[in-house]
């Protein structure tokens, strides 16, 4: 075959045109990638990955090393390590839809492994025709080397799961961590950390992006820290790892934290963007898609010279062409069957149910291809169910395996605790799993995937401490995060010394966490709320990789309190005898059990007007041997309720369980040390929680 610079130890053959990406065959590696209007493909080599030039050069034939319009070639000689990329030739003609630009180094969309020089420049490679550009390139793995010793996956019911969004890099990069210099920020720094999770109670970690994403793509001086910037879908971030100069140690820090997170009994669920690239508007860089073939991989307008832009960021991925639906089928398998993932949280999710021309449609192929796959059936798939073009399917997303971030529960919830008018019936039905979006489909109360707070927006502290947004930090004058978060500052914008002040959003953010934990569906929580920690107000905070985002470890003793009000909470949830009838039937069988009575201040006088800021409840077990009296006081003074003083024809003596208003120790203990109340009614102070317990006796 026609080749050129070949280096002696390689001997090269046409090769075949699959399994697409790099594959060991036959004491070689076979190369595929896929390219529908390239003129002509280039698979370099490289020996170092600051190299400009490659060693070796393998020029494909069009004849032989093409099939349909698989590029592949099989190269003898080649290991582990080995560093590569395409040159790939075709028309530049933006108009329709082609921007192929031969002087880059293209990576391999299939790849295992990226490699990046120390002077990597994102600017650069946005300039076509720049061939000193810096670039980065792909690296050749071989999985079956590592020992997976036995790992099996947890395999817990949503029922059992609670999950803690964390971000990799910012769980340990504070010097407070107690991680050692060299593990923190990465997954084996993660696995140090495993203890303190264990000790919270949480049933599943759900990590912001993994895949390898462009830091460079963020206001100038700032970095891309959230990592909604994807670059490759089978390779990790090269910043999570313990070693920068070995490319593939990350792929074994990583199987490590899951091995080890795997034997304590927690899942590792990985949010994916499989909506856009980092190759982002017109003038953003070639390093992947948009020099492989820009026509197909992405959504184009109608002159084909400018992007789609659905995702808020530039572009958007053609998700329902068949070669992107296999490309993206191929990733989740590559995270369930080789590195180990028990589930997936799929960003702007409602995107993948968009056609070639944007418009949504009814069965997505690739949404379809996704529910359907047994690969996946025991994996849990969880959408963020909109988009950012106002396309919003939060009750109604594809499917049957799908849960869905609730987003009407974190608004509904946060209006009703504030005190805003007309929300206690919303707020109801957020608590008892969102029938008005889930019943009529016969699905389970953890269809839902609770959340008061995540990645995106003020974290629980300045949820209850900033009535507005403060992202100057971000360096976009003020236009980026949500402008309306439902937050409240009880008088005082951010920190404060009023003690008043102070004893009233801490009882506000335990109000949030008992609502989030106890309510029907399966609770999520960010990072940190359980022990107070703040963003100073940016609710945008995705370009912030210092102390702003970062975990404080101090936080854990200073606010000790309220981890343990979390850990108790998670705790009781988890039990079998859990503070409500959290059981995995139909939220239609659950709500048709005469388990739930509602009251106001008064027995069985609920007020359901826009004036009502109160709502109790009794529930009852299924087995009739235990029952819970909830009150929720949002209104900004104190309600005397009166209680139940038998249930049928069985007496109670209600416990105090949680009381938002008292003071640690005394706002939530173990059951068997709640403490009796004498007479039919409780006083439940301004802003807050109380929960009643009572075991059911026969008269």
């Amino acid at each position: 075959m026609n080749n050129s610079k070949i280096h002696p130890q390689f001997e090269a053959s046409f090769g075949q045109s699959f399994p697409i990406g790099p594959s060991f065959l036959d004491g070689g590696v076979n190369f595929v990638i896929f390219s529908k209007n390239a003129t002509a493909v280039e698979l370099l080599f490289f020996d170092h990955v600051e190299d400009q030039k490659p060693s070796t050069v393998f020029k494909l034939d069009k004849s032989k090393n093409k099939t349909y319009h698989y590029w592949h070639i099989c190269v003898q000689g080649v290991k582990a390590g080995q560093l590569y990329g395409y040159r790939i030739y075709g028309p530049y003609i933006p108009e329709k839809g082609h921007r192929f630009d031969s002087s880059k180094v293209i990576l391999d969309p299939y790849g295992k492994a990226v490699d990046i020089p120390k002077n990597y420049d994102r600017k650069a490679l946005s300039v076509f025709g720049n061939d000193e550009a810096p670039f980065m390139k792909s690296v050749i793995a071989d999985l079956s080397l590592y020992d997976w010793e036995g790992d099996k996956h947890p395999e817990k019911s949503f029922s059992q799961t609670v999950i803690y969004e964390l971000h990799v890099g910012g769980f340990t990069k504070n010097p407070n961590s107690g991680v050692s210099a060299d593990k923190r920020g990465t997954f084996k720094g993660l696995i140090e950390k495993i203890p303190y999770l264990k000790e919270l109670g949480i049933t599943a970690v759900e990590l912001l992006p993994v895949f390898q994403f462009d830091v460079q793509d963020a206001p100038e001086g700032l970095t891309n820290y959230w990592g909604y910037s994807p670059i490759a879908f089978f390779a990790l971030h090269q910043g999570y790892s313990t070693d920068q100069e070995n490319p593939l140690q990350v792929l074994d820090d990583f199987r490590d934290m899951v091995k080890a997170l795997h034997r304590e009994g927690i899942e590792v669920i990985l949010d994916v963007v499989f909506n856009h690239t980092a190759e982002n508007k017109e003038d953003g860089p070639t390093y992947t898609f948009r020099g492989i073939d820009n026509s197909i991989y992405y959504l184009l307008n109608g002159d084909k010279s400018k992007y789609k832009n659905y995702s808020g960021t530039g572009n958007t991925l053609n998700a329902n062409q068949s070669i992107i639906r296999r490309m993206i089928l191929s990733s989740l398998h590559f995270w369930v069957r080789d590195m180990h993932v028990d589930g997936f949280r799929f960003d702007l999710a409602s995107i993948l149910s968009r056609d070639e021309n944007g418009n949504p449609i009814e069965n997505p192929p690739i949404l379809w291809d996704i529910e359907s796959d047994p690969v996946f059936a025991g994996t849990k798939l969880i959408a963020e169910a909109w988009d950012a073009a106002g396309l919003y399917q939060v009750g109604k997303f594809f499917g049957d395996s799908w849960k869905e971030w609730n987003g009407k529960f974190r608004d509904d919830i946060r209006g009703f605790l504030r005190g805003d008018q007309g929300k206690v019936s919303n707020f109801v039905t957020r608590l008892i799993g969102s029938p008005d979006l889930y019943e009529s489909q016969g699905k389970i109360p953890e269809q839902s995937i609770n959340f008061v707070t995540c990645h995106d927006g003020f974290t629980l502290l300045d949820l209850v401490s900033y009535n507005k947004k403060h992202n100057e930090a971000n360096r976009e004058n003020g236009r980026d995060g949500e402008n309306e978060n439902y937050s409240w500052n009880f008088g005082v914008e951010g920190p404060t010394n009023d003690p008043h002040i102070l004893s009233l959003r801490r009882r506000q953010m335990k109000n949030f966490h008992v609502v989030n934990l106890l309510s029907m569906g399966a609770p999520m929580i960010l990072m940190g709320d359980e022990v107070c920690r703040s963003q100073n107000g940016n609710n945008n905070a995705y370009c912030q990789d210092n102390e702003t985002t970062w975990f404080d470890w101090d936080l854990v003793d200073q606010n000790a309190d309220m981890l343990r009000f979390v850990q108790i909470l998670i705790e009781k949830r988890l039990k079998r005898e859990t503070a409500h009838p959290d059981f995995n039937m139909s939220l239609k069988d659950l709500l048709n059990q005469p388990l739930i009575t509602w009251h106001g201040s008064q027995l069985h006088q609920p007020d359901w007007s826009d004036n009502s800021h109160s709502i109790a409840t009794t529930v009852i077990s299924i087995n009739r041997k235990m029952a819970m009296h909830y009150i929720f006081n949002a209104y900004h003074q104190d309600i005397p309720f009166e209680l139940p003083r038998s249930i049928g024809n069985r007496k109670t003596k209600w416990r105090v369980w949680i009381d938002t208003s008292a003071e640690s120790p005394n706002d939530i203990c173990l059951w068997a040390e709640a403490k009796p109340i004498k007479n039919g009614q409780y006083l439940a102070k301004a802003h807050s929680t109380v929960i009643l317990m009572t075991q059911l006796t026969p008269n």
